[in-house]
């Protein structure tokens, strides 16, 4: 089985030249074909979470599936959270929380730390608790569209995720805003509400707003800010 350790430069090249001509499903069984229980979703529901979320049930029904529960996210994704637990039965879901509560890390590091400094409140409510998760993890997954931002513009289906010393699979990077959509249309998926008011990309309440047409997907995040990520994919 591969693992970050033993992942090296040319077995990455091999791998990703391997499935360069394959689709989403079959870069999805290559994976737990691979990691099997070793590999975990971590899932923020957005629209690209409901396609891979489908597309896991047909070939690991009960997947491990855990979503970084910041406790600053829309009541809108909480809700499309309980509509895909009553839709996926089998799937494993799993509420992963920070350390700190809301009000603890008020006290800590003062009020509305996502507009003093929004990389540490990233880092104490998602990037410390996947660190967690994938300490008894093989490989992840995400959604990562190449399409999404300039920042993701060369994500493979195999990537070596130095951030968090793993292996991070991204099955739909060849896939478009509207190919998503179709998806979730065709296969009549829940999905997040915040989507059909301009939401295309969903994070934390504080700090996600709408776009406005002809800004890339990642525009409404963290807007009049330097920052473009959470850190999850950096």
């Amino acid at each position: 089985m591969l693992s970050y350790k033993t992942l090296t430069t040319e077995r990455f090249e091999a791998v990703n030249k391997e499935l360069e001509n394959k689709d989403a499903l079959d870069v999805l069984k290559w994976a737990y074909g691979q990691f099997g229980d070793g590999l975990v979703y971590a899932c923020s529901f957005g629209a690209e979470g409901m396609v891979l979320v489908d597309l896991i049930s047909r070939v690991r029904p009960d997947a491990r599936i855990v979503f970084l529960d910041t406790h600053f996210h829309f009541k809108e994704t909480y809700e499309v959270i309980k509509r895909v637990k009553a839709k996926y039965p089998k799937l494993r879901i799993e509420m992963k929380e920070p350390s700190l509560s809301a009000e603890e890390q008020a006290a800590q590091y003062g009020p509305e730390l996502w507009k003093t400094d929004p990389d540490m409140c990233c880092r104490l409510r998602k990037l410390q608790p996947l660190e967690e998760v994938l300490q008894g993890a093989v490989a992840w997954l995400s959604g990562l569209r190449r399409e999404q931002s300039p920042t993701r513009a060369h994500t493979q289906f195999v990537n070596i995720d130095r951030r968090f010393e793993s292996i991070k699979i991204c099955p739909l990077i060849h896939w478009k805003w509207d190919d998503v959509w179709n998806y979730i249309k065709l296969y009549h998926l829940p999905y997040n509400e915040l989507h059909d008011k301009g939401y295309p990309s969903i994070g934390c309440e504080y700090c996600t707003l709408p776009v406005e047409g002809g800004g890339d997907s990642r525009a409404g995040r963290w807007s009049g800010s330097h920052k473009t990520e959470c850190g999850l994919h950096q």
